[in-house]
């Protein structure tokens, strides 16, 4: 038992007995849990972060899996935190996990990333995967084996383009084989499932795509090339030729498109974000220490980082708001099937991902112009290179410029922008 099922239920986990809803939206991303479970889950990821401190430095030094920080989730149950408690999970909403995310990435940015990328992969589960026996199977394994999900959707000859695919489904009977020339599987050789996109039938367009679970037992993957990073460097995004067969089953059958566009990109940005501001917010921590070093060695006098630090607190607390405000949008969106609606969500998510990916590099880079000499070096306390690395991926995952030309399509169809207070 996990110390979070503990501190929450005061007790083991719920027999994973009931069937998966038609609704996991209520469920699983849409209501807040009560104050208890958002305390216990709180107090698990601050007892993960302060594993993940620990080794975050030899993590970037050796572009290594954090497996001490995965570990740490997984005996707090963290892995799980979003499934339904029904099977065992703590149905975490979409705003706990944005928290979790920020936590732990103020110790160490791929620990969370990985975390980040793995809630992605369980909620498009949640909401998308049927209720049959072979999901409901999945989901008691993924909270009692504590399962982590990857993701294969890039591909060698369509680049970071989500929405295409080359490899195809190739059926026989009730089973399925694919091969897929991934261009990264982030940490795909440490994952226990992963999630594929690819073309529904040989014959299918490019942009006809389903998306397949296949657990470890089900593929193998052949390594094409290495990680060696500027930033990121835990996450092991390197190259694979997947090769995968199973049930057809395991296809989930909504459309890939539909799962993009309702959970996959929209809960990327929100948990991409909170892992960009958790960055930020440790940086710029250590720049308020650095000021009180300062202001200590000379009494009564100002120092000079004194208007940098505020602009970047400002900024901090700009990027805070702006991802609460997408959370509060993200939850009423899902009440209603307005065109209009849809389309506004749509482009505040991408607004979201492209203005905060940008604000984190700006705040952490006046951090460095306060810190000096101090924040460019290694091994201090005030060393913010690896942060500033780290966020220079930001901008990259799923290309700003591409993102902002999509928003510019949005909102040309948009009649009006109205703000409320």
């Amino acid at each position: 038992m996990s110390a979070l099922s503990a501190a929450a239920d005061g007790g083991a986990p719920a027999a994973a007995t009931g069937e998966l809803p038609d609704a996991l939206a209520a469920v699983s991303l849409g209501a807040d849990e009560g104050p208890t479970e958002f305390a216990a889950l709180e107090a698990a990821a601050r007892a993960a972060a302060e594993v993940a401190a620990l080794h975050a430095d030899d993590v970037d030094r050796s572009a290594r899996f954090p497996s001490e920080a995965v570990d740490a989730m997984r005996a707090q149950g963290l892995l799980g935190a979003m499934v339904p408690k029904t099977f065992g999970g703590h149905g975490a909403s979409l705003r706990c996990l944005a928290q979790i995310c920020k936590t732990l990435a103020e110790s160490c940015s791929s620990s969370a990333m990985v975390f980040a990328m793995h809630q992605i992969q369980v909620a498009c589960l949640l909401e998308h995967a049927p209720s049959d026996a072979w999901h409901r199977h999945l989901l008691e394994r993924l909270t009692g084996e504590q399962l982590l999900l990857a993701s294969a959707t890039s591909e060698d000859t369509v680049g970071g383009n989500l929405r295409n695919s080359a490899c195809s489904v190739q059926t026989e009977g009730e089973q399925f084989g694919l091969e897929k020339l991934a261009s990264t599987i982030s940490y795909g050789a440490y994952a226990d499932g992963i999630l594929v996109t690819a073309r529904r039938n040989p014959d299918a367009p490019a942009s006809d795509q389903v998306l397949i679970t296949v657990l470890k037992s089900d593929y193998e993957l052949e390594r094409r090339s290495g990680w060696d990073s500027l930033g990121m460097r835990g996450t092991c995004s390197e190259a694979f030729k997947l090769i995968a067969r199973g049930g057809l089953e395991q296809v989930l059958p909504t459309p890939f498109a539909e799962i993009a566009d309702h959970t996959m990109l929209p809960v990327s940005h929100v948990l991409w974000a909170a892992v960009w501001i958790g960055i930020a917010s440790n940086a710029v921590d250590r720049a308020k220490q650095f000021f009180r070093v300062q202001a200590r060695a000379k009494p009564g006098t100002l120092p000079p980082g004194g208007t940098r630090l505020a602009e970047a607190v400002g900024l901090l607390q700009l990027m805070h708001a702006r991802l609460t405000m997408s959370l509060d949008s993200y939850a009423l969106t899902r009440q209603t099937e307005s065109l209009s609606e849809t389309m506004a969500f749509a482009s505040d998510m991408n607004l979201l991902k492209t203005s905060v990916s940008t604000t984190a590099i700006a705040v952490v880079s006046q951090v460095l112009m306060i810190c000096g000499m101090a924040g460019y070096k290694n091994g201090t306390p005030f060393s913010v290179g690896r942060h500033l690395r780290d966020l220079h991926s930001a901008p990259l995952m799923i290309n700003n410029d591409r993102i902002a030309a999509n928003t510019a399509s949005l909102l040309l169809a948009q009649r009006s922008t109205t703000l409320r207070f």
